[in-house]
């Protein structure tokens, strides 16, 4: 009897919030029918990957909504819809969903997932820093000419040896943010330096898995029974002690006359923040952000150029074009800078093809709407989640002309000029635009430029077939693979 009246209870809740929902889902874009619990996400297999969001977007439109049990999430597919909805009203959704994961790593500090103030501020200061460290002697180029320059060395030495690329390309990128946040790099016998990368190859592996969703849907299961989740936490810690290490040697240093790094920026920045009511420049904001500048700059950037040597593998018709530019262009002598691109169009038309084409990242970190707006005509009220789909901006076939097809052509026009393409969002838009897009572009075309004006890249004997397969994760990477670099 009592069984019969308890399961009578639960059936009644559960129909009164399935109504509720439905009550709640009036006014928001169409989408999937909503349950208690699960949402809308089941209609996707809670997988939000290329062809469950097309299908998506082809039955509900380019703006629809999915549920994450009872919080409404809008998602954007398609440049039009992405382009709009991130910039019409852009600072109305320039909020981050702050849920479990992300209060974990960032507890609200720093760049990548703050809100208001903090955000605002953390990101002014982290722009200003980059752009004088960018300006200042061209030192974030000379430290990218001299990661390329370790990076051909590896290679050299393999002799044309089959050889995976993944660990020096990582090596290399993260020594670039090394060199940009700490002022230096680090030897890739160093064993600490190897801890940080492992570290952050850990956090970037919870992020791609399935335990990623289940620590934000039910926390407790995290704290206490995934070793994956509490791993990934210990990981955290681990590279925020790394960083009050370098912090604490800056100090040691003493106030240097001109800054050569980022955390020198920031010291001095919190000098001169002391007694200033509401300042956010403190040493766990430091640190956050720090974290959230290798994170954000050495992940995409070092899995972008894994991706353009396995396109050069894939079709050696454009590396041998790319070759032919850069022979009749540079001398081989020529240390390469990032101004060449201005006389390398192909080249640089291939880079941007390899980012549009690689599309590894799928969906931006989702936004939130921090008050009430309009999002292409919708109604949209403050707190809702929005999600746009990146990868099907640089796959509109509205926008591009062979879309499916690696097409250098999409960034030339009919004179081999270079030109820049409106769909080209690989570095999303609005208030949360990538703060280091120029400084992936110039790592991308400097390595890539130096690695191809040396060597030629082939299959290893016996490979019939590249894999351009990706693995779907938070970025979507190549499967491992070996190349041979052959002295040219």
């Amino acid at each position: 009897m009592i069984s019969v009246a308890l399961i009578s209870l639960v059936l009644f809740l559960l129909g009164a919030q399935f109504f509720k929902l439905q009550w709640k889902s009036r006014g928001f874009p169409p989408g999937p029918t909503p349950f208690p619990i699960i949402g809308s996400m089941w209609w996707i297999n809670f997988r939000a990957d290329h062809g469950s969001l097309k299908k998506l977007a082809k039955k509900y439109g380019n703006i629809c909504t999915l549920w994450l049990g009872h919080k409404p999430m809008v998602v954007l597919y398609g440049f039009q819809a992405v382009k709009d909805g991130l910039t019409t009203n852009s600072a109305d959704v320039s909020g981050r969903l702050q849920t479990y994961v992300f209060n974990k790593m960032a507890n609200g500090k720093g760049i990548l997932v703050s809100n208001g103030l903090i955000w605002k501020h953390q990101r002014h200061f982290g722009i200003g820093a980059l752009r004088k460290l960018g300006m200042r002697n061209k030192g974030m180029e000379r430290g990218i000419q001299t990661e390329a320059g370790y990076l051909v060395e590896f290679f050299r030495d393999k002799a044309g040896r089959a050889v995976d690329p993944s660990f020096p390309i990582v090596h290399a990128i993260s020594n670039v943010i090394c060199a940009v946040v700490f002022g230096h790099r680090f030897s890739l016998k160093d064993e600490t330096f190897r801890q940080l990368i492992e570290a952050y190859n850990c956090i970037v592996a919870f992020g791609n898995s399935y335990l990623y969703y289940i620590s934000e849907v039910f926390p407790w299961v995290a704290e206490h029974l995934l070793g994956p989740a509490q791993k990934a936490s210990s990981c955290c810690n681990f590279v925020r002690a790394f960083i009050r290490q370098e912090i604490k040697s800056h100090r040691e240093k003493g106030k240097i006359d001109e800054p050569e790094d980022f955390i020198d920026f920031y010291l001095d920045q919190m000098e001169k923040a002391k007694g200033v009511p509401g300042s956010t420049f403190d040493e766990d904001n430091m640190v956050q952000s720090v974290f959230d500048l290798f994170l954000g700059g050495s992940e995409t950037t070092a899995t972008t150029l894994r991706w353009a040597l396995l396109y050069m593998l894939a079709f050696p018709d454009v590396q041998e074009k790319v070759q032919k530019e850069l022979d009749a262009v540079l001398s081989p002598s020529h240390l390469i800078c990032y101004e060449d691109r201005k006389k390398l169009p192909y080249t640089y038309a291939v880079i941007h093809e390899i980012m549009r084409f690689s599309s590894i990242v799928l969906i931006t970190i989702p936004r939130e709407a921090v008050k009430d707006t309009t999002v292409l005509g919708y109604q949209i009220p403050k707190g809702t989640v929005i999600m746009a789909n990146i990868d099907s901006t640089l796959f509109d076939p509205d926008y591009w002309e062979t879309p499916h097809q690696f097409n250098p052509g999409h960034f030339l026009d009919k004179d081999g000029n270079f030109v820049a393409r409106e769909a080209f969002l690989a570095f999303s838009a609005g208030h949360r635009v990538c703060l280091g897009e120029v400084l992936a572009k110039m790592e991308l075309f400097i390595i890539f430029c130096s690695l191809l004006q040396t060597f030629k890249f082939t299959p290893p004997e016996g490979v019939k077939e590249v894999n351009t397969d990706f693995i779907f994760g938070s970025t979507m990477k190549p499967h491992p693979y070996k190349l041979c670099a052959v002295l040219r």
